[in-house]
């Protein structure tokens, strides 16, 4: 059976280039980065050189890359840390975040005494950048926490101008930026941000490795307690193999940007307009059709399905070998709507099955005609 993988926003193919180097890591180099022996020194080595060239692609220093278990960890170190320990009595956010950010909000609520405020959104899912001025017009002492790619529709933020709004106004400013690392180029010494989320198997690395980006002296303080590893901030033996399997997959997708943009992008346009001629009445959900406020390496689509033929698409698509997802992979199983949409879409709308559709330098053109063939067939 023909096996199309169009979920790339939930996981990526790792690159064979970083399978091997993680092999060589293990292989060769598997002592302890802690140990003093020079089994310990030779990995510590590759750690450290690995956190320069991450820190350089960001145009940071390298004490201000904390290796994590990925994204969620990086979030929740960021939120958990700016209330509990550097005075934050409010948090800015929006009702699209990915749940790492909301459900990580919603228990400090229940922790502390803090305010929570959402920043409207329009009618496509963008934030309001006016809503978000008032907003930070309050007193309290005040973070920020807005996504740079929404992981289901794939609304883009004006990462640099709300940035200068949040330090305008004395915000720290958090954002998770899973969807974005290794497809977008950040420089952090332009975007005063305070603090970034990434995780490597968004830009075909590992699974179970990511990074923090934690500008000094921002007051934070660790979320896991033991040893010394990580300038304290995250204790617990460094995973050398995936940490520098997460840095030969940077590397490897910076330096391959503007070509693997360029190809993705020519995909996404393939799609649309393919499905648009294919079949009629089809809708994009959030800005994902459009090419200026939205990523290059998703779609979200609402299909003109009747309710008994939705119940069945993602099954049928399964088993005709295609991968793709109703939301994000952590809602996978949920009968409940996807609450990004929900915030977007009427209930007329919300009836009819939406797929988020997500693309690769691995994918083809034929890939494409396959997928929406299948979705033909499935319609008609």
């Amino acid at each position: 059976m023909r096996q199309v993988y169009l979920d790339s926003a939930a996981t990526t193919q790792i690159r064979p280039e970083v399978i091997e180097a993680m092999t060589e890591v293990m292989t060769s180099n598997y002592g302890n980065p802690s140990s003093s022996h020079s089994f310990g020194r030779s990995s510590k080595s590759l750690l450290e050189q690995a956190r320069k060239n991450i820190a350089n692609h960001f145009n940071v220093s390298a004490s201000e890359i904390i290796f994590t278990s990925g994204g969620t960890e990086a979030d929740n170190l960021a939120l958990r840390s700016a209330v509990r320990d550097c005075g934050v009595t409010e948090i800015i956010t929006s009702k699209i975040e990915h749940h790492a950010v909301l459900h990580t909000i919603q228990q400090l609520e229940s922790e502390y005494d803090i305010t929570v405020k959402y920043v409207s959104l329009d009618a496509v899912g963008s934030v309001n950048i006016s809503h978000l001025e008032e907003l930070l017009q309050s007193s309290n002492k005040k973070i920020v926490s807005l996504m740079h790619v929404n992981n289901e529709i794939g609304n883009l933020l004006d990462i640099q101008k709300v940035a200068n709004l949040c330090q305008e106004n004395n915000a720290m400013f958090h954002s998770d930026c899973v969807q974005s690392v290794g497809h977008y180029k950040l420089d952090l010494q332009k975007i005063p941000i305070d603090f970034l989320a990434a995780s490597a198997h968004k830009f075909h690395g590992p699974k179970g490795v990511g990074f923090a980006f934690i500008r000094k002296e921002s007051g934070l303080k660790p979320l896991i307690f033991g040893g010394e590893q990580e300038r304290g901030y995250r204790a617990g033996t460094e995973a050398t193999h995936n940490i520098i399997g997460l840095d030969t997959a940077l590397k490897l997708s910076y330096d391959n940007l503007e070509e693997e943009q360029n190809y993705i992008e020519g995909l996404k346009h393939y799609f649309i307009e393919t499905l648009q001629s294919k079949i009629p009445n089809v809708h994009f959900n959030g800005a994902s059709a459009d090419f200026e406020k939205s990523t290059y390496t998703l779609v979200n689509v609402c299909l003109p399905i009747s309710k008994e033929k939705a119940a069945m698409l993602l099954f049928q698509l399964d088993l005709k070998g295609i991968a793709c997802s109703k939301g994000s992979a952590c809602q996978s199983g949920s009968s409940q709507n996807s609450h990004v949409l929900s915030e977007i879409l009427t209930q007329e709308q919300l009836r009819l099955p939406s797929i988020r559709f997500s693309f690769s330098v691995f994918n083809t053109k034929d890939d494409i005609d396959y997928v929406i063939s299948v979705l033909e067939e499935f319609i008609a």
